[in-house]
């Protein structure tokens, strides 16, 4: 009996032992190492991401850290980030400095196709999964790169897809037969570009792109092209460009008078304030863009909701100059999924961290809406409405849907006034 008791005792204490040296092995935090650009060109789109990615940072940590699976407990994050100023070759070597002299844990990309664009190879090389915030590249992603996944909005192949399903149907009912393009040539938005014109021409409609123009993402001067965009006469326009392009192009479209029958931009509604404070209503209404999640309501399954972060970010940055729009959704749930990652992972191995994201795909809704992956890791849900911005008659700004017509709230105005 007294054998049987030690030998009973023993086996009781096993588990025991085996917790208390999970525990003993558990890092004292998980490193996140990221980039942000708060000078150069993109300030606009990668500030607002590092803080959304920071106020959810400092949230967990409020409370005791984020949970672990492997070691069972809530652990602190330890975030380890440098300013690349919207500098590539200088990304470049923070992006390595954070792999192999900080060994961060997890490496999260700055926000945006350039920046992240020279993640990837070094990600890869390093054999460290890259959580790509909003660097929406189709180059990016391949079926032998195991080690990228897009979180926060889709790859750029899909995100443009509801602008050529608008124009191909509603729009050739309106009266829209010639299209005209003009497009920055980075990663982000010239391949938007390529996808609308060739989804276009793949609808059969009866419509003509009459004008398919790249320039440089640092061009700054638009009353030429808008001139030459004119001479093709076309009922409408889709211009494709970062924030100072945006700004820059409608700018040039208000002080010159042009009025084209039916606008595109994407930063009217990506970031709305910041285009607003930079633009002016008179220079936006009328103009079609994307309606994101910093705008339009989703039921979140898992996070605050839309009006709860709005709160906590006015709270955290209210008096700072950083404008809330999507970028600042896009952050924040980054810090979702790498908290339902970390806490559902079997290790901290960079692949079974990957296992641990794809395992949400099709099952989670946060204010970013639904989150889905292709099998290469790119993003496919989270998917933009078309959108106009019209006055709202206080001497600001509505989105009205316009595109899918399940979500429309409204009929668009065309032509413009």
């Amino acid at each position: 009996m007294r054998r049987l008791t030690r030998i009973l005792a023993g086996a009781l204490a096993l588990p025991l032992l085996a917790g208390a040296a999970s525990a003993a092995k558990a890092p004292s935090a998980i490193t996140i190492g990221t980039l942000y650009a708060s000078s150069g060109t993109f300030p606009g789109i990668s500030m607002p991401v590092y803080n959304g990615f920071r106020l959810w940072v400092d949230a967990v940590n409020a409370k005791g850290g984020v949970f672990v699976k492997p070691y069972h407990k809530k652990i602190p994050i330890k975030l380890i980030a440098y300013d690349d100023q919207s500098n590539t070759a200088t990304a470049a070597t923070l992006y390595n400095q954070l792999i192999t002299v900080n060994k961060v844990d997890i490496l999260v990309a700055d926000s945006g196709s350039v920046l992240t664009s020279v993640a990837v190879p070094i990600a890869r090389n390093h054999k460290m999964l890259l959580i790509d915030q909003t660097g929406t590249g189709p180059t990016f992603f391949s079926k032998d790169n195991p080690y990228i996944v897009l979180i926060d909005t889709p790859v750029s192949s899909v995100w443009p897809k509801y602008i050529p399903d608008f124009l191909t149907t509603d729009g050739v009912k309106l009266g829209v037969k010639r299209i005209a393009i003009l497009y920055s040539t980075n990663d982000f938005t010239g391949s938007q570009a390529v996808a609308i014109r060739d989804m276009t021409n793949a609808a059969k409609a009866p419509v003509k792109i009459v004008y398919f123009h790249g320039v440089p993402t640092a061009t700054t001067s638009y009353t030429v092209l808008i001139n030459n965009i004119r001479a093709a006469r076309p009922d409408a326009v889709i211009e494709l460009g970062y924030p100072n392009n945006d700004i820059a192009y409608l700018r040039a479209l208000r002080d010159s008078g042009v009025k084209f029958k039916w606008q595109f931009a994407v930063y009217p509604g990506i970031e709305p304030e910041l285009l607003m404070k930079t633009v002016g209503l008179k220079g936006l209404e009328d103009v079609f863009t994307y309606v994101p999640s910093s705008v339009l309501q989703y039921k979140a399954g898992f996070g605050m909701t839309l009006p709860q972060y709005r709160q906590a970010w006015d709270k955290k940055y209210g008096e700072t100059k950083i404008a809330f729009g999507f970028n600042a959704v896009a952050g924040y749930t980054t810090g979702l999924l790498l908290e339902k990652a970390l806490a559902t992972t079997d290790s901290m191995a960079q692949l079974a961290l990957r296992k641990a994201i794809f395992a949400q795909s099709g099952k989670l809704t946060t204010i970013d809406g639904s989150f889905k992956l292709n099998s290469e890791g790119a993003q496919i849900g989270e998917i933009t409405p078309l959108g106009q911005i019209v006055a709202d008659g206080k001497g600001g700004e509505k989105f009205v849907i316009v595109y899918p017509h399940r979500l429309k709230t409204g009929a668009p105005v065309y032509p413009a006034k």
